[in-house]
């Protein structure tokens, strides 16, 4: 039997190879938002890796749209020149699309980053916190700092900062944009009735808790490519009663999908510190089989999604279009690679590591003449 999970997948003007996605995770490595040495490694390994798509780690529209000090940015000449090499090595060297997650942090800005030495949470004034913004004056625990409520003026200004930070991704190469609406950063944090206590247009019932994501999506459709497929990450649910639902997801999906978008990646939580959530192998996947079945988007499907053969039965069986791995991929960047060997399929290899395909190990190769790709 064919394996579903390694066959193409076309979106827009763009047909990836296989089914799996490197999904986005941030290395809290970026020096005042601009990508180094770290990025270009971290992000090559991924391009030559064979997988279908490769989604950076969410990359702030602004510098207060930051999770850390230490996170990734495109919203300056600066940081578009720092990331411009890395994406044209990627695209010199690789063998897979490369898309970039573009995100606000709301209230959950202006945290330390893991590897600072510094202990979870808000950074304090001595250690360089800045003012951070939300749908509504409420912190995300009473540790934190109460961020500013967003005026017409500031609705406004994360707009143009999104469709900005777009047309950079398009200058410099990306082949697809991710939204961030996920993990109660500042897009999640409009739809859930936890964080939004608005008494406006953008505050109270679902459809006025959807405007302002909304909003955004179509500021980046507009300066994005009509060739260039265009998604979104969302939590599917809070996991806590009285907070964003799957219900909720799926009629903003159905909403998206009305605007042109193109595929639909369905995490949950992240919204609030207590929320109760029943991690375990797969244990997102049936969010992702809700959305699938009223939706003709792609859908991606994440979360503790280990093995290939688990990977091929999500696909196989219609839970989702697309499967996304993060933890998986950081311990094996190749497991691309072994997925395929172990479902009798193929992947892409770039022609430097060719002769690790199963079906060359152990033939002679003789000096100065690599083998032919085993699959491009």
């Amino acid at each position: 039997m064919e394996s579903v999970l390694f066959s193409p997948l076309r979106l827009r003007g763009l047909t990836l190879k296989n089914r799996v996605v490197v999904a986005p995770m941030c290395q809290y490595s970026a020096i005042d938002g601009t990508a180094n040495d770290w990025h270009l490694m971290h992000m090559g390994q991924f391009a030559v890796s064979g997988c279908g798509l490769f989604v950076t780690e969410a990359t702030a529209v602004s510098p207060e749209g930051r999770i850390s000090d230490r996170c990734l940015g495109l919203f300056s000449d600066a940081t578009e020149a720092a990331l411009a090499p890395v994406v044209a090595f990627c695209k010199r060297w690789g063998n897979t699309p490369i898309g970039i997650q573009l995100a606000h942090a709301g209230r959950k800005g202006s945290s330390s980053a893991p590897g600072s030495g510094m202990p979870p949470g808000p950074l304090a004034d001595a250690q360089g916190a800045w003012p951070t913004v939300a749908p509504s004056a409420l912190p995300f625990t009473p540790a934190w700092p109460v961020p500013q409520s967003l005026d017409a003026a500031g609705l406004k200004r994360v707009r143009d900062d999104f469709a900005a930070a777009t047309v950079r991704a398009q200058r410099i190469g990306f082949d697809v944009i991710e939204i961030h609406a996920a993990h109660g950063y500042l897009l999640h944090q409009f739809l859930s009735p936890l964080s939004n206590r608005r008494t406006d247009a953008y505050g109270g019932s679902l459809e006025n808790r959807m405007r302002f994501p909304l909003e955004v999506f179509d500021a980046v459709r507009a300066v994005w490519p009509a060739d260039k497929p265009l998604g979104i990450r969302v939590s599917g649910t809070d996991w806590v009663d009285g907070g964003w639902t799957i219900e909720d997801t799926i009629a903003l999906a159905m909403a998206l999908e009305e605007r042109g978008c193109d595929f639909f990646h369905v995490s949950s939580g992240g919204n609030t510190p207590d929320a109760a959530i029943p991690a375990g192998p797969g244990y997102q996947i049936p969010l992702a089989g809700r959305v699938k079945a009223t939706t003709s988007m792609a859908v991606v499907a994440v979360g503790q999604i280990v093995s290939p053969h688990q990977a091929e039965t999500i696909v196989r069986t219609g839970q989702a279009d697309l499967v996304a791995l993060a933890r998986s991929m950081l311990f094996n960047p190749h497991w691309t690679w072994q997925a395929a060997a172990e479902l009798g399929a193929e992947a892409p290899y770039p022609f430097q590591y060719a002769r690790c395909h199963p079906s060359l190990r152990g033939t002679p190769i003789p000096p100065g003449q690599p083998p032919a790709p085993a699959a491009r």
